[in-house]
């Protein structure tokens, strides 16, 4: 086993089940009862307990794990011929690869597997870096490739998804440049920071000096939490996304034009405003009260703290009214947002006018963040309070 320095974490050979014939080559916390992995480096492709498993550094500056038969079961592609290199595992749970002089020329935060861990910084959809994502376990004994991933979706403003395969399971916020949250958890500050990078963001959580170990991770069931262990030989879920399985959250659940209304105790599927429902469920969503026409007048209603639906366009350097203008004239345009932040960061263009152009699907409305969602609807409202003086005399 390879221990860091101040004795945090571990780097050795794991067996995940009773069997003892797969062998893993994985991180873990060193100081806590069992092992939680945190990072495997041969996980489609364990090494049989009897073939002596063996990790080397190469002349290319390759870590190379390999069996007694000189199979290669996992190896780095460096191509770097240098000497003096040397493989560190950090405190922060980060295996390195690096020169004499400290330069990093691999590391496996860069190349996650279902968890992220504090200090780690992941790009996401950056051309300027290997993109990152995390895959969850195939079980709770078995670390090869499931069901479940966390990437981001360029095509779709840079969002990102857990995938359950190819299929949109949920999506979590859209970043939109720079945004940092935090909150206070037994006594540990956690920050997450989503950071704009140009051609795309970068995730990164950090935690208060002292505090107890904290982890984010994708299990196996497609739920990305964010863990910390209590000392008392166990981990407290501290935040989870989706909340449950049966959560209206989950991609599209409450069908077009429908959203996940999470203001109450308990989250229930809604029709936005001038929606009604289609049948007796939310299957197959809601539909206009009155149709859209482009040769008659309409006008947009405010819905406030939104989680925006999914398949916008991004129309770019545009102001709010410019934005608006944009919708207006577009007579299939159904719904608008608009942000402008000066902490984008690296980004280009500093506003971002979205703009959907057909069904509105996968909406929730939250009590503490969101953002405001200009919806589309026949008529004025000058005529709809009209026609509703009328009804009520």
């Amino acid at each position: 086993m390879l221990v860091s320095k101040g004795g945090d974490f571990v780097l050795g050979f794991f067996s995940p089940d009773s069997s003892n014939t797969r062998l893993y080559l994985c991180i873990w916390y060193n100081n806590i009862p069992g092992r939680t992995i945190v990072w495997t480096a041969n996980r489609d492709n364990p090494i049989a307990t009897t073939s002596s498993p063996m990790l080397a550094i190469t002349n290319s500056s390759d870590l190379v794990l390999s069996d007694s038969q000189g199979r290669t079961s996992w190896a780095t592609k460096n191509n770097i011929t240098a000497t003096g290199v040397a493989a560190v595992l950090l405190d922060t749970g980060n295996l390195v690869l690096q020169f004499a002089n400290g330069t990093i020329i691999w590391q496996s935060s860069q190349h996650p597997t279902d968890t992220v861990l504090p200090g780690t910084r992941i790009f996401l959809g950056d051309k300027a870096h290997v993109a990152g994502h995390l895959v969850a376990w195939k079980s709770p004994t078995d670390p090869s490739t499931g069901d479940f991933s966390l990437s981001s979706d360029l095509s779709m403003n840079l969002q990102l998804v857990i995938w359950h395969g190819s299929m949109p399971y949920t999506r979590l916020n859209m970043p939109s440049g720079t945004s940092v949250d935090g909150g206070i958890y037994h006594n540990t500050i956690i920050f997450e920071a989503i950071v704009g990078t140009g051609d795309g963001f970068s995730y990164e959580f950090s935690v208060s000096p002292g505090s107890p170990y904290t982890r984010l991770t994708l299990d196996y069931m497609g739920v990305l939490r964010t863990l910390i262990w209590n000392n008392s030989s166990s981990w407290t879920t501290i935040s989870a996304h989706p909340t449950s399985s049966s959560s209206c959250d989950l991609y599209a659940s409450c069908g077009p034009f429908g959203y996940c209304d999470s203001m109450g105790a308990v989250a229930t599927c809604r029709c936005l405003d001038g929606f009604e429902t289609v049948g007796l469920n939310f299957s197959s969503g809601c539909r206009r009260s009155e149709a859209l026409e482009c040769s008659k007048q309409s006008h947009f209603v405010t819905l406030s703290r939104m989680k925006l639906p999914d398949k916008s366009l991004h129309v770019l350097n545009r102001s709010f009214d410019e934005c608006q203008t944009e919708c207006t004239i577009n007579c299939s345009c159904t719904a608008y947002a608009y942000t402008n932040s000066s902490s984008n960061g690296a980004m280009a263009d500093q506003s971002r006018c979205l703009v959907w152009t057909s069904e509105l699907v996968d909406t929730g409305k939250y009590s503490n963040y969101g953002e405001n969602l200009f919806l589309r609807l026949a008529s004025s409202p000058g005529h709809i309070l009209q026609f509703k003086r009328i009804a009520n005399c």
